[in-house]
């Protein structure tokens, strides 16, 4: 079976002095290179990078055409690897990224990148309803603070509770410690 890795919107914003900073975003990126690393040495093939390009200046972040929209110089892709530019979380949603892994033969997934609650959510998702088996590296991804009217939940427990309600149900969420042990 055919796997390939989808890494959603490692992008200049995200990182300190862009325009939707995170948590932790150098920690994530770092871990989501070592997987990165491991799939140039093992399955070069069926490497996937997600861009988001805002539709909309109302979004305020990746604007078109600006710094903040480009790819973080940690994972920028090598010249045969695939970048599928998107709108909306959902990775899969109006572009060509489900077209492209069927024409490859991929049947499972590994899902790494930014915002845990929002674009990574909305792509894991989104892969287990086309079919995927879909592993996610909980430790590759990142996001930030939530508020809801007068209540603030911190950006680590954004994080486990999303990583937690998409655990088992629709993916297999692991560290990057672990995939690399399993996969080596």
């Amino acid at each position: 079976m055919s796997t390939a890795l989808i890494i959603v919107d490692i992008q200049n914003d995200y990182f300190p002095n862009g325009k939707m900073e995170l948590n932790n975003p150098e920690k994530a990126a770092a871990n989501a290179v070592k997987v990165l690393e491991w799939f140039r040495e093992n399955n070069k093939d069926n490497i996937f990078h997600i861009q988001h390009i805002a539709s909309s200046p109302e979004l305020g972040f990746f604007l078109p055409n600006t710094e903040g929209a480009e790819l973080h110089k940690t994972v920028l892709p090598l010249e045969h690897e695939n970048i599928i530019v998107k709108n909306f979380p959902n990775s899969f949603l109006k572009t060509d990224l489900e077209r492209k892994l069927r024409e490859k033969g991929v049947t499972k997934v590994v899902v790494v990148g930014m915002m845990t609650h929002m674009c990574i959510d909305a792509t894991v998702r989104a892969a287990v309803d086309l079919g995927f088996e879909t592993t996610l590296i909980e430790d590759a991804c990142a996001t930030r603070e939530l508020s809801y009217q007068d209540k603030v939940v911190p950006a680590e427990q954004v994080h486990y509770a999303f990583v937690s309600a998409l655990d088992s149900m629709y993916a297999n969420v692991i560290s990057t410690e672990d995939f690399l042990k399993e996969n080596n």
